[in-house]
Formats: structure tokens, sequence, C-alpha cells
């Protein structure tokens, strides 16, 4: 008798591995490089590589929560605002004579606490779209923004604030080594624990994991809750790297996060997407407007090319997965 033996182990593709969303991402970003040096003589340096992402990488640290949200199929549009809320109750706090980092940590609370609520009414109504309950939940930390600041400015931090977004340690500068650390830790959360496989599985099937044990509300809490954080913590960098803060900081924020988390290739239907993806599409949304810039290109110019941008790469991710999708029976017989 013959002996059989069965492999878990998957068969090494190279179609398949060259084929991946985010070798098509190095290629475009790879493209805008090219660009970029063929407008500016003194673009390829490193200062530049360096000192360039010191200007969007705070708006980055809110596309790693944003990517468990998107994959759990749900979307939060009150980012901006949470941004803004932190902000300038950080500012009020220090003003008001408490001392700057206490009040950095008073605003990590209050971001964090403004996505507890998120995820709350998330599972309180489930029968509410997330689109809608971040609405309101949008206008509402806006709102209060506004109340606490009016139409004034805040500032006056202590000097040593700024190193936050302008510092440097050694050549890195310090706002990208607390970058690179948030990511392998979100890549570490989404790819290696239980957690993230329970995103995954509630974004393909999240009434298939209620009735298999997984604490699904919990989950969605705990989302929130780094959502908020995460937007605290933009909030902090994007203070330091401005000086002062308004209630209209951050404006437009939500769309730029969501923008990048599908640009990286997760499905906006849930349970598809991996890290890299949207962390490559961090630095090309991030470069392209840096060279646009070099050019003068306005800024509703810019908010077209980026809307085209997006919806090229929802098409191709449509197309992508649905040929992956098998044929449905039709149920019907010739016979």
């Amino acid at each position: 008798m013959n002996e059989r033996t069965l492999s878990m182990e998957k068969a090494w593709n190279w179609k398949a591995f060259f084929f991946q969303w985010e070798w098509l991402l190095c290629v475009i970003f790879m493209l805008i490089q090219i660009i970029n040096s063929l407008l500016s003589p003194y673009y390829l340096n490193m200062d530049t590589f360096l000192s360039v992402p010191m200007n969007f990488l705070d708006k980055g640290f809110i596309v790693f929560p944003m990517m468990l949200v998107i994959i759990l199929g749900n979307i939060d549009i009150s980012v901006g605002s949470i941004v803004a809320v932190s902000s300038v109750l950080m500012a009020i706090i220090y003003n008001a004579g408490v001392p700057m980092p206490w009040a950095i940590a008073a605003a990590l609370g209050i971001g964090t606490i403004c996505g507890g609520i998120n995820g709350l009414l998330l599972v309180a109504f489930k029968e509410l779209p997330a689109m809608i309950v971040t609405l309101a939940t949008m206008t509402i930390y806006r709102g209060l923004a506004y109340i606490i600041l009016e139409d004034r400015a805040a500032g006056g931090f202590p000097s040593w604030f700024a190193f936050f977004a302008w510092g440097y340690i050694g050549p890195i500068p310090f706002i990208g080594l607390v970058f690179s650390v948030a990511a392998v830790l979100f890549g570490m959360l989404l790819h290696k624990t239980a957690f993230g496989r329970s995103v995954y599985g509630m974004g393909s099937n999240a009434l298939a994991c209620t009735y298999s044990g997984v604490k699904t509300g919990r989950i969605v809490i705990t989302v929130g809750l780094l959502t908020g954080l995460m937007s605290a913590v933009c909030a902090v960098f994007l203070t330091s790297r401005m000086g002062s803060t308004r209630p209209n900081v951050a404006l437009g924020y939500e769309l730029d996060v969501i923008a990048m988390v599908v640009l990286g290739g997760v499905s906006t239907s849930g349970g598809i997407g991996r890290i890299a993806g949207p962390l490559l599409a961090i630095f090309i949304i991030g470069f392209l407007n840096y060279g646009l810039g070099l050019q003068n290109v306005s800024a509703q110019v810019i908010l077209i090319i980026l809307g085209a941008l997006l919806v090229a790469s929802v098409l191709v991710m449509n197309l992508r997965f649905n040929q992956k999708k098998p044929r449905k029976s039709s149920g019907l017989s010739n016979g």
C-alpha cells in the first residue's frame, strides 16, 4: 500500500508573490521619486527623505487604527475632530498652569475617551451604521473644540515641546522613531495575535464570530480606544509642529487617512488588508503632495489628483478580489 502524506504548507508561487498590491505601491512610490527629482535638482538627497516626512507623519499615526476599523468593515470619520478637541484641551490645560507633561497625558486620555465613546455607541446601537455614529460624534467633538476655544488660537508652549515634531535623535527625526515603533506594534497586533485574527474574522463574517464565542463588542470598543489614542498622539505631534492650536485644526484629516488606508489595499467591505500597504500609502501620498507643492499646484488640484488616485485604487481592488471569488450557482436546473 502506498503511503500518503498531507502538507499544510502552501506551495510558493512566484506569480502570486510578485503580483501583490504592495509591489504596485512600491512601483508608484519609485515613480513619484523619479518625477520629484526631475522637478527639483535638489530633491535627491538624504536630508529630503528625512525632513519631508516630518510634515505628514503625524497624520500617519491615525492610519494604523483606521486600518483596523476598515478591516472590521466599519468607518470612522470623527478622527479629525478628536485631534482638534485633544489639541485644544491640551493647550487650555497647560495655559491653566498644569505642567506640560501632564497636559500631554490629559490630551492622550481625552482622545482615548472619545474613541471609546465611539466604540460604545457602535456596540449599543448595532442597527446604526458606523458612518452615522461617527458623523454625529465628529460634529460633537468639533463643536466642543469651538465652544472651549471659540475662534481663538492657543499656544505659548515650552520650547522643548517643539522637539516632538522637529527634534532629531542622531540623524533620525524623533517623530520618525516613534512612528516606526507604532508601525511595528500595530503590525504585530494585527498579524501575530488572536486579537488581529478576530478583527479579520469579524470583517469577513461578524455574525459567525459572535456565534463562535468571539467577544465582538469588546473588539469594537478596543479598536475605538486605539483609534482615539492614536488620534490624540497625532494631536500632540501636530500641535508641536504648528506651535499653537485652533479649533479648526486637522480639518479633512479623516478623508486623508481613509484614502491612505484604502490606497494601501484594505478592502472597504472588510476582512482584507495588511499593514505594509497602508504604510507605503502614507509615504506615497505624503511625497506626492510634496512634489505637487514644488510646482505650486493649488490645493484644489491636489484634492482632484488624490481623489482620482483613490477611485482608481478602489476599482482595481474590486476587480482583483471579485476575480478571486468563486461563482455562485444560480440554483436552476436544465432538466
